[in-house]
């Protein structure tokens, strides 16, 4: 084996344990655990899921095929990253299967060192090999990682446990950060073959289940139907900060159904969902009167999390010709009436969400000034007029006379754009009338979408929805064959490299990327570069502030509304921390199996696993 040497000598650098994006102050303090996590949480158990679809693959970093769930583009609880995202702490990441990193002061590289415990779950180490092969192939493969790292040249082994990503660029303050989350992928198992002595191939889907270092592995399953999980019983992490107290399940199962009304049954009926995310107002305020309820075998809570808050709302598909126009982007948005459905079918539980950046004090408000208003002015002759004098404000229906006025003036807008009614028929000049099919994948877009719908149809818009199965949205929503979904692009609270994903023109073009919108701006593109190269937090939250009110004036989304807590509803079987990370809100994993209450459940309801 021979380790290649760093090209040109390095500056001196100091080890990290940790790495914070907001945090200026450098602690060598060894990250122990989670401060709500109990350590002495037992193992033992299953938890039970369900999840809406069908799966075909165990290989989630391609575009081809359904990964099953447990597996995620960052490895899920098989594969696991050199760091892990704080569960605690916005823009701080843990050692995990490297125990610390270092970078210069110009960040332009950063070198990983690996655990010497890490194995793979056949006793192998991990070494820094495994690391410059999943680099290479994860960013020749995935259309994710591809953008992610973009700016990263190569990975050099410097020796068995030492790894240094070099960049093209100095100044990304997030890329040694980030270069936390690559998953890292056994290279002796995916270049070896399979029992009937095929070679693997990373590019393809496969049901052959993957060696891993993580926590779990695969058990029994069935294609498309469900899995089980089993916990790996001497896996070599348990001790490391980010997992003690948690990953306390013996088996997590996952059974596939239909979609989100049998997955409301199953829950009701116990055995095979026990905890519940609820994100339905009216289900959560009339229906959790099922007698599992009323007996407190069903338990119903809150927990505030201030990494909830994002944008969701109805993206608008640029690729159509229909929504090219701002004006007409515009006179949508116009069209929402957010105040009466939030009344009349979310029971006033709902915020209207008005910035793509809501949390961390990155939203833009009022009108551009000092250092925003600085990086803004080159662009001042790309840029709607208004942007610069008026604070960005979504339309209120709070009067009987509001849906009037806001429709008179789209209807106005929509003429402006070249559409008029006729008829009672919103009509191009070629005579044609605009349609706008909403894709849905269940009952609850129905709900979402249809006040919307009706109110388009108000102006002379062939508005309609299009339900499919799980399967059938995932692809379509991948090859960005829609008008319009409702799409929740959740941000972090300190944005970086990720945002050429969400925004920039070269992601419009690829499929899978999270530019669901399909946005080809320039000004946007020079704005992502002026996030991903601040030179402080100051100046990152002015670069963020630009970037969200240009996203918003030109209404790429028509805004709809967050809750900041996390609703969840679990059957009474869990041993469960006092406090949960008010950051993320729950971390199941921190729960462990009560035996006295899963077998007083089982007595009850025979179902019951």
């Amino acid at each position: 084996m021979i380790w290649l040497a760093a090209a040109q000598p390095m500056a001196a650098q100091e080890w990290r344990t940790s790495s914070s994006l907001i945090e200026s102050e450098k602690t060598d303090t060894p990250f122990e655990r989670y401060s709500y996590v109990n350590p002495d949480a037992p193992k033992g158990g299953t938890l039970n899921s369900v999840v809406a679809g069908t799966f075909d693959s165990f290989n989630p970093f391609i575009v081809r095929g359904t990964a099953v769930a447990g597996l995620s583009d960052f490895g899920g609880i098989l594969w696991e990253t050199l760091f892990q995202q704080s569960l605690e702490q916005p823009g701080t990441s843990q050692p995990l299967l490297a125990d610390a990193m270092k970078h210069p002061d110009d960040f332009s590289s950063a070198t990983y060192r690996l655990n010497p415990k890490a194995r793979w779950h056949d006793g192998k180490p991990v070494t820094s090999e495994d690391v410059v092969w999943s680099f290479n192939v994860l960013k020749t493969n995935s259309p994710l990682y591809n953008r992610y790292y973009a700016n990263v040249t190569e990975a050099v082994a410097l020796n068995d446990r030492e790894i240094e990503f070099r960049f093209d660029q100095k100044g990304n303050r997030e890329l040694p950060h980030i270069l936390g989350d690559l998953a890292v992928l056994p290279k002796h198992w995916w270049e070896g073959t399979d029992a009937q002595g095929r070679k693997r191939d990373i590019t393809q889907p496969t049901l052959e289940a993957p060696l891993g270092s993580g926590p779990y592995k695969i058990g029994p399953f069935r294609p498309g139907a469900e899995i089980t999980w089993t916990r790996v019983e001497d896996y070599w992490g348990a001790d490391v900060g980010v997992n003690v107290g948690r990953n306390n399940f013996d088996r997590r199962k996952y059974v596939y159904i239909q979609d989100d009304n049998a997955a409301w049954l199953a829950f009701t009926k116990g055995g095979m969902q026990d905890i519940r995310m609820e994100n339905s107002s009216r289900r959560w305020s009339t229906e959790y009167n099922f007698p599992a309820v009323e007996a407190g075998d069903v338990v119903k809570a809150e927990y505030p999390s201030t990494a909830r808050i994002n944008m969701q709302g109805f993206a608008l598909n640029l690729r159509r010709p229909q929504f090219q126009n701002r004006d007409v982007r515009h006179a949508l948005t116009l069209a929402y009436d957010f105040e009466t459905q939030n009344r009349q079918a979310f029971f006033g539980l709902n915020t209207r969400t008005s910035s793509f950046f809501p949390g961390g004090g990155l939203a833009s408000g009022g009108v551009p000034e000092g250092r925003e208003l600085a990086i803004l002015e080159p662009y001042r002759d790309q840029l709607p007029p208004e942007l610069f004098t008026e604070p960005f404000k979504l339309p209120v229906f709070d009067t009987p006379q509001s849906e009037r006025t806001h429709l008179r003036e789209a209807v106005q807008l929509m003429r402006k754009a070249g559409w008029e009614i006729k008829g009672g028929k919103l009509l191009n000049a070629q005579g044609e009338q605009m349609k706008i099919e909403f894709l849905g994948s269940g009952p609850t877009d129905e709900i979402i979408a249809g006040p919307f719908l009706q109110n388009l149809r108000k102006i002379g818009i062939d508005a309609s929805l299009r339900v499919v199965d799980a399967s059938q949205y995932v692809n379509r929503t991948r090859a960005f064959e829609f008008d319009m979904i409702t799409e929740v692009l959740a941000q972090t609270e300190s944005p970086g490299n990720e945002q050429r994903d969400f925004w920039s023109s070269q992601a419009a073009d690829t499929p899978g990327s999270r530019n669901t919108m399909g946005i080809k701006n320039p000004v946007i593109d020079a704005l992502i570069d002026k996030v991903i190269f601040s030179t402080d937090r100051d100046d990152l939250t002015a670069a963020t502030k630009a970037l969200d009110r240009v996203l918003l004036w030109n209404y790429y989304v028509v805004p709809q509304y967050h809750r900041p807590n996390m609703w969840v509803a679990y059957w009474n079987k869990f041993g469960i921390p006092e406090k949960q990370s008010e950051y993320m809100g729950v971390d199941a994993d921190s729960w462990w199996i009560d035996p006295a209450k899963e077998q007083a459940l089982a007595a009850k309801y025979r179902s019951v696993n």
